[in-house]
């Protein structure tokens, strides 16, 4: 790919049916069916703008340069949607954005988040930049959909905060290798610092001894944000909550297992199982 020129955006239908099929299978397309039609119709919307900018930071085609060109596109596709003008990119998030009052700097924010990766490979960032991340690439996203699902503005922005941290903290340590393949290292240096371990050169620091207590230091902070997640949930805010409910059981289960494992090398990508995810729609009462 060249240029932004190539990346224009399908038709709205073929954007949404494209996301339909990513998903499905997956624990996201699992918590959306739970969801009243135009909310799972406005989540889809949503899935659809983050996994093309995403695609954009993370398919290794064109320079850097042109890359950002790419994301500016749809910066600018953004201003032209909530200006009222008619966007070539992003036409298929005008009914949920009407809908539900879904704000412009939410998507500026992921946007953001794919230009931190567009930009360099991020290799041990410091926990600020971590939290940075986390906040564009997951808890914006996570603002968003409080929005679709009803929730009032207080516990909503509280809940997205927290789990759009967890499940991005619970990425990571899943993705390790996978990132490394391209040459990232999202562990944060002072995590590997605690665990005697220096240089952020990606297959190196992930060959190290010490990596397990490295990644046991992350996972103990992506527990915080789980927690954080329950006690606001606990207090029954008003919204549809059993899609978010479902996402954080599904993600801190994954946490457990890898914590049971460990993340010494060699290393399996981390998964729940249909029937592991039929069994925590049943213990939670999710299907009801």
């Amino acid at each position: 790919m060249s240029g932004f020129a190539e990346n224009v955006a399908p038709a709205p239908q073929a954007d949404l049916a494209l996301a339909r099929q990513k998903a499905s299978g997956s624990s996201f397309y699992a918590a959306m069916r739970l969801l009243p039609r135009a909310e799972r119709d406005a989540m889809f919307a949503i899935y659809a703008f983050c996994r093309a900018v995403d695609d954009i930071a993370d398919d290794g085609l064109g320079t850097r340069a042109e890359r950002h060109a790419q994301l500016q596109s749809w910066r600018d596709d953004l201003a032209a949607l909530y200006a009222g003008k008619a966007p070539s990119h992003t036409q298929f998030l005008n009914d949920a954005v009407a809908r539900f009052n879904l704000k412009q700097d939410d998507f500026l924010a992921v946007i953001d988040g794919m230009d931190m990766d567009a930009a360099e490979d991020i290799r041990a960032p410091d926990w600020n930049t971590l939290d940075l991340y986390c906040d564009r690439v997951a808890s914006a996203v996570g603002r968003l959909s409080v929005r679709v699902f009803g929730m009032e503005e207080k516990p909503g922005i509280e809940t997205a905060y927290h789990l759009g941290r967890a499940l991005q903290l619970t990425n990571i340590l899943r993705d390790v290798d996978e990132d490394a393949g391209i040459g990232r290292l999202y562990l944060p240096r002072e995590a590997l610092a605690e665990a005697g371990i220096t240089g952020d050169d990606p297959e190196t620091v992930l060959r190290h001894a010490a990596i397990d207590k490295t990644c046991r230091i992350v996972a103990a902070r992506a527990r915080i944000h789980y927690r954080g997640v329950s006690d606001i949930l606990a207090t029954r805010p008003r919204g549809l909550l059993r899609a978010p409910r479902l996402m954080a059981a599904v993600y801190e289960r994954i946490l457990d297992k890898m914590e049971r494992t460990g993340w010494a090398p060699p290393r399996a990508r981390t998964r729940v199982s249909k029937v592991e995810l039929i069994g925590i729609l049943l213990r939670r009462g999710l299907t009801a």
